[in-house]
């Protein structure tokens, strides 16, 4: 194979391993992939260095162009981060590296489990790194609702123990601002708000990672700050009254009344509001009050709402809703 390794004196040492897929064994794939010259070459000497367990500079620079040519190649990733702390190379400057990466390829898993492994390391990263919430506002104002760089933005919370710091929730305020539809961001808030911190499991909400926590228990804070959840109910409030019909602060609210044990009918007056005789404004606030009367055995009227549901406002789910009546003890229409 003539190329840009083979004609390089710095791997003149390195004996390529080329691709095999199947063939030697006497195996013929159903399809070949056509690869192009210059990546088949490259993952040629990759899989050597990689099999010498080779930790150096240039096997370094042979992961980077790899990975500029398939950035979902998990492998290269790995053995890229073995290589960086190996050599003990300055992380800040791999973080700088893979900024322009994320950017580039919006989508990829392995960039930000790469970015994870890197900032893992608290002897480079002992706090949180001062740019990396203005580097996240960045990937998000390319795309609000990137789940990669959720998922990574709610482990950066819990490596550093953000929850309370003020930059995260004023970002979340920023996103719901432009997008009050983004249940990314609702997540993140009640994750911020209400979710397990240190020491529980992270299992979404308080205490349900606890096997020895009763079912009726699991959501539900030992220690409620009644200001701050009068203050998230009003804020879901402001966000359902801009959007009736949107799931997210619907379900926001449900999660903040679990968490501080409080009930549904502490909202009754607030979801009638958008139920008033012919005129249904949301099909959640329907919904929201089916539960309070089936809580407080008002089973006629709960039946009535879901019949609402069933019939007109959400018949995609009709036997979602026949179920839920048939629970109340009533006959299906």
């Amino acid at each position: 194979m003539d190329g840009k390794y083979a004609s390089d004196p710095e791997w003149a040492s390195v004996t390529p391993i080329p691709l095999d897929d199947g063939e030697e064994s006497g195996a013929s794939p159903l399809a070949y992939i056509a690869y192009p010259t210059e990546y088949l070459e490259a993952t040629s000497y990759l899989r050597a260095v990689m099999a010498a367990n080779e930790m150096s500079e240039r096997a370094l620079k042979l992961t980077q162009d790899v990975i500029a040519m398939n950035p979902a190649h998990y492998t290269v990733w790995i053995y890229r981060a073995k290589i960086l702390l190996a050599l003990e190379k300055d992380l800040n400057e791999e973080i700088s590296w893979l900024n322009t990466v994320a950017l580039k390829y919006l989508k990829n898993y392995q960039i930000w489990h790469h970015r994870q492994v890197i900032m893992s390391t608290r002897a480079s990263f002992p706090t949180l790194p001062p740019k990396e919430q203005d580097f996240l506002v960045d990937m998000f104002a390319q795309d609000s609702k990137n789940y990669h760089v959720w998922t990574y933005r709610h482990w950066l919370v819990r490596h550093f123990k953000l929850w309370d710091n003020p930059r995260e929730i004023e970002d979340v305020n920023h996103l719901l601002k432009a997008d009050v539809r983004n249940n990314s961001a609702w997540n993140h808030r009640y994750m911020l708000r209400f979710g397990p911190r240190e020491g529980e499991l992270d299992a979404g909400m308080a205490n349900a990672g606890d096997m020895s926590t009763t079912p009726s228990d699991k959501g539900v804070l030992g220690v409620v700050d009644e200001d701050m959840v009068d203050g998230e109910l009003l804020y879901a409030q402001e966000a359902i009254v801009r959007a009736p019909e949107n799931r997210s602060p619907w379900w926001f609210a449900r999660g903040v009344l679990l968490a501080s044990g409080r009930g549904l009918e502490e909202w009754e007056e607030f979801a009638g509001k958008f139920v008033a005789g012919d005129v249904v404004k949301s099909s959640h606030a329907v919904e929201w009050l089916a539960d309070v009367y089936a809580g407080a055995g008002k089973e006629g009227l709960a039946v009535d709402m879901l019949n609402l549901l069933k019939e007109k406002y959400d018949p995609i789910r009709k036997n979602y809703w026949d179920y839920r009546i048939k629970a109340l003890g009533q006959a299906t229409a």
